[in-house]
């Protein structure tokens, strides 16, 4: 291998390859014969190379380490001395130029040529700065052409992995938009700011008492500026945009300040903090939160004493999505407490900051929300990106169905084998232009500017989130839109809509809603979640002498059938201090333990305990007898295959359970302890946590990063609660 040019970039690659031995001979070329011989001294490279022609002739790899503007004059000096089989890559910070360069010399790019560009480095420069750590973990974008040689391709891909860097593909034009928007513009920026403040007049003291974030953003000033002069003229167009893109976001920034208009600022500095803390989730393609890390993360429990004493459980996911979502739409400021600070709920704040809604927090569970109305949304800025929220992916199609711009909803892995059509096709039938991907599947494109029309729907299968998103279509349709459900749901969406003056109209499963309404902003108090306090009433249930209180949990009827099935197995579950929160009932959930007995359970109370079923199996493992269930195909499609899991993780506890088409036989029994896989799904891992409580041995439970869409604390609030729990991170 040659690298030509021992600066930071070149005589690090040299000294992370050299470590990882992935050459033979690493071989170094350079115009300063005192930085070639420092590279040799420092044991940087393994030869020093003072003559281009035999170098270049032996050499299987050539890579460019160059300043943009000398890879033409490089690539000139080499051409006559390359083998056939060399293959030549770059680590210039541009690649349109370095392609024309390429096309000049060779009149066409060579196959073998694969420009590259490492996206790491420091304010140091020279060989003697090398470290062999800079690529770690730190991405490397390879620009191929259509033409390029796939074989060398995966060459180049491998040196840089060896590195320790994420290796990318991506084109030569988004390539330098790209960079010039995340790096060049950056640099630019910090540079003319300590340039315009080194002029004045009494800049010493402006230095002087400069604060932390004045060093962490001019830090990048300290740079090569040939490099960034290079740079500059390299990417000159691309760069040039994105300065006046800057230029007029100044703008706008500074007439809010000199108009005290708080609502324009606030709005500005909200959605960028959001933002910051958004992309690397993005980047990822993790579900969002300002907390999310990629560990791997396991749950250790083991039995324990009973449980004792109150808790409470975090605010209701259900309500929280929705209470975002109609603040937005709403005239006025509306004020959220108890909101769930979960990936799931943070989703869906993101996705409306990204249609220009001034959002503030949330901080202790407390949001603020700057409605614009219902025609006040703008066009995001690209894909809206929804993590693992299911919710926010059904109830967005049928609201941005009748916006003017089109728009994409991008979620994870998990939510991306959700199904959508069941959404799409009723909106549809109101005149929505929307697409699924395979299957039916997200990404979901809608088209916007369609008229919608009201319908009357007889829906399917019992869905809360379809229902809720017809709804919300509903509110731009022409017309009165009418939903039959086959079964009762929760009824969040239309509690809720109440709450902001819209009048809908409710009957035998029926519910219809007019178009033209105004919505009013108002004050919210959002309930404890039930599907969260579910693993604690089950915990408390099945463990011997256990008394505790669960405080302020939303009991909504169409949520409740959780409290019914266990009370129909024998549970001693009692409700206390019942109240009224933004028109949903609450209580305290009191529960004394009491031997459980297998039930058959009733079909009709299945849709109001979709979500409750991991922790209901397990209260059928623990229950004396054999309990029966039909009617729950739907868990098939939630965030994983949910009966699978529940048979498969139960199974390896020494349940006997057996599934035939759409009747589960659970015969209860002694759990033992097992490793168990939660498929990635938050419910099924803290369902099987519960499990662990009055299991023989230990019960380890993998994957479960997932339980923070839903429940951040759940590790905390067992413990507190006298669970024998821990989590391991690796």
């Amino acid at each position: 291998m040659l690298i030509i040019g021992l600066g930071l970039i070149g005589g690090s690659l040299a000294k992370a390859l050299k470590n990882k031995r992935f050459a033979r001979v690493i071989a170094g070329y350079d115009r300063n014969s005192d930085d070639l011989q420092q590279g040799l001294d420092l044991e940087i490279i393994d030869e020093a190379v003072s003559d281009l022609t035999t170098a270049v002739s032996t050499a299987d790899i050539i890579v460019l380490a160059v300043p943009v503007k000398a890879t033409e004059a490089v690539l000139s000096a080499i051409k006559p001395y390359l083998n056939v089989n060399t293959v030549i890559t770059d680590a210039g910070s541009t690649k349109a130029n370095v392609i024309q360069a390429a096309q000049k010399v060779f009149g066409s790019v060579p196959v073998n040529f694969i420009p590259g560009h490492p996206i790491a480095g420091s304010e140091k420069s020279g060989v003697a700065s090398s470290d062999e750590k800079l690529f770690v973990k730190h991405k490397v974008i390879l620009t191929p052409l259509a033409e390029s040689n796939k074989s060398a391709t995966r060459l180049i891909a491998r040196m840089w992995q060896s590195t320790g860097a994420e290796v990318l593909q991506m084109g030569v034009e988004r390539h330098d938009e790209v960079l010039a928007a995340t790096s060049h513009l950056p640099h630019i920026l910090a540079f003319s700011l300590v340039d315009t403040l080194a002029k004045e007049q009494d800049s010493t003291d402006i230095f002087r008492y400069a604060a932390g974030g004045f060093r962490d953003f001019t830090r990048i000033a300290a740079s090569d500026p040939t490099m960034w002069h290079d740079v500059c003229i390299a990417n000159k167009q691309e760069l040039i945009n994105q300065i006046d893109n800057f230029t007029d976001g100044l703008a706008v920034l500074r007439q809010a300040i000199v108009t005290s208009d708080s609502q324009s600022m606030l709005g500005i500095f909200t959605r960028a903090k959001s933002a910051r803390e958004h992309f690397n989730k993005m980047l990822s393609g993790t579900a969002y939160s300002q907390t999310h890390n990629n560990l791997h993360v396991t749950f250790h429990v083991r039995a324990g004493s009973a449980l004792h004493g109150r808790i409470r459980v975090p605010g209701d996911k259900s309500i929280s999505h929705r209470a975002v979502m109609l603040g937005a739409l709403a005239e006025g400021v509306t004020n959220i407490s108890g909101f769930l600070e979960s990936e799931d709920s943070m989703a869906t704040v993101q996705a409306f900051r990204d249609m220009g809604v001034v959002i503030e927090g949330p901080h202790q569970g407390k949001v603020k929300i700057y409605g614009v109305g219902l025609h006040g949304l703008y066009s995001p800025p690209g894909p809206l990106y929804l993590g693992n929220a299911g919710t926010s992916l059904r109830l967005l199609s049928g609201l941005l169905a009748a916006q003017a711009f089109d728009c994409v909803l991008l979620g994870d892995k998990s939510l991306s084998r959700r199904p959508m059509e069941r959404m799409a096709e009723p909106l549809r039938k109101m005149g929505a232009s929307i697409e699924t991907a395979t299957d039916g599947f997200a990404p979901v494109v809608i088209k916007g500017g369609q008229t919608l029309m009201g319908i009357d729907y007889q829906m399917p299968v019992a869905s809360a989130q379809v229902k809720s998103g017809l709804l919300l279509a509903g509110l731009y349709a022409r017309g009165t839109t009418c939903i039959k459900q086959p079964a009762m749901t929760r009824d969040h969406t239309e509690r809720m809509l109440r709450s902001f003056g819209v009048e809908l109209n409710t009957h035998n499963g029926e519910v219809s809603i007019a178009s033209g309404q105004i919505l009013t902003a108002t004050d919210l108090e959002i309930p404890a979640d039930i599907s969260s306090a579910a693993f604690f009433i089950v915990a408390a249930a099945i463990i011997p002498d256990s008394d505790l209180i669960i405080e302020q949990v939303g009991v909504n009827p169409g949520r409740a059938g959780v409290l019914q099935i266990l009370q129909l197995m024998g549970a001693d579950v009692t409700l206390e201090n019942h109240t009224q929160r933004s028109g949903e009932p609450v209580a305290d959930i009191h529960v004394r333990y009491a031997p459980l007995t297998g039930i058959t359970i009733p079909e009709a109370l299945v849709s109001v305990a979709i979500d409750e079923f991991p922790a209901i199996f397990v209260a059928a493992a623990a229950a004396k007898g054999t309990t029966c269930l039909s009617g729950v195909g739907e868990l098939r499609y939630k965030e994983s295959d949910r009966i699978q899991a529940m048979t498969e993780g139960l199974t390896r506890m020494g349940i006997d359970i057996t599934v035939n088409g759409d009747v589960i036989l659970i015969k209860g029994g002694e759990l033992q302890g097992a490793k168990i896989c939660s498929f990635n799904d938050h419910r099924i891992a803290m369902a099987f946590a519960i499990a662990g409580t009055i299991a023989t041995s230990e019960v380890m439970i993998e994957d479960c990063n997932y339980v923070a869409t839903s429940f951040p604390d759940f590790i905390e609030v067992a413990q507190k609660a006298g669970i024998r729990i821990h989590k391991e991170e690796t």
